[in-house]
């Protein structure tokens, strides 16, 4: 029953939306690094860190390496919290260097559970962000939880509202096909409707999940 609910939400999803194009970037450390900038910010802010790092031409593993996490915080500063978050960036950067010769290459052949271990090893790097660099930038099947996915699986009782992260990644990727760009379109669709209509105080009329069972007895989020 889970399985075909998930699926019926995707198709309206779907059938609503089209496909989200999702994660933008030209190559997998842009994806990378916007996986790190995001976090607490909109996207607009992280295009404009990440513009001001190609203008530099500093937007690879290399570049960043050699720059102090002062000189990073600058070319970042649009994305809030940039001496935070060149900190983090500048973590995830001495892992590659420390553990893979700096190389995303050496990543391919790892198994996908040490590599998201490994990753959650890292400072400043959380099971989101996490799941995100191996799902959008590494192509691995992890599906990313953030809030949107949260409130939505609670309000349509997917799940119990004391579900954790790691119980609502289960909940997808045990109940659909194990599919890169599967996992990657529902993320990006659950997104969507949760900005547009699935919000904190929910705007159900018109919503095309509306003709679900859904519940709005506690405001998520």
């Amino acid at each position: 029953m889970t399985s075909e609910r998930l699926t019926e939400i995707y198709r309206l999803l779907f059938d609503r939306f089209g496909p989200q194009h999702w994660w933008p970037g030209q190559d997998q450390f842009e994806i990378i690094t916007g996986a790190i900038l995001t976090q607490n910010t909109n996207w607009a802010n992280v295009e404009k860190a990440i513009a001001n790092l190609k203008s530099a031409d500093c937007l690879t593993p290399e570049k960043l390496y050699h720059l102090d996490i002062s000189q990073i915080a600058e070319f970042i500063r649009p994305a809030g919290y940039f001496n935070i978050k060149a900190k983090r960036l500048k973590n995830f950067i001495n892992w590659l260097f420390d553990s893979y010769n700096g190389k995303l290459t050496n990543l391919e052949s790892l198994d996908t559970g040490r590599l998201r271990a490994e990753l959650l090893t890292i400072s400043g790097i959380g099971r989101e962000t996490a799941d995100s660099i191996l799902l959008y930038a590494l192509e691995r099947p992890i599906f990313v939880v953030d809030a949107y996915t949260a409130r939505i699986a609670f309000r349509h009782k997917l799940i119990e509202p004391d579900a954790d992260y790691e119980q609502l990644r289960e909940l997808f990727q045990s109940n659909l096909p194990q599919d890169v760009p599967l996992f990657n379109e529902y993320h990006a669709l659950l997104v969507r409707v949760g900005h547009e209509f699935c919000r904190p105080k929910a705007r159900c009329p018109g919503c095309p999940l509306e003709k679900l069972p859904h519940f709005l007895d506690i405001e998520y989020f």
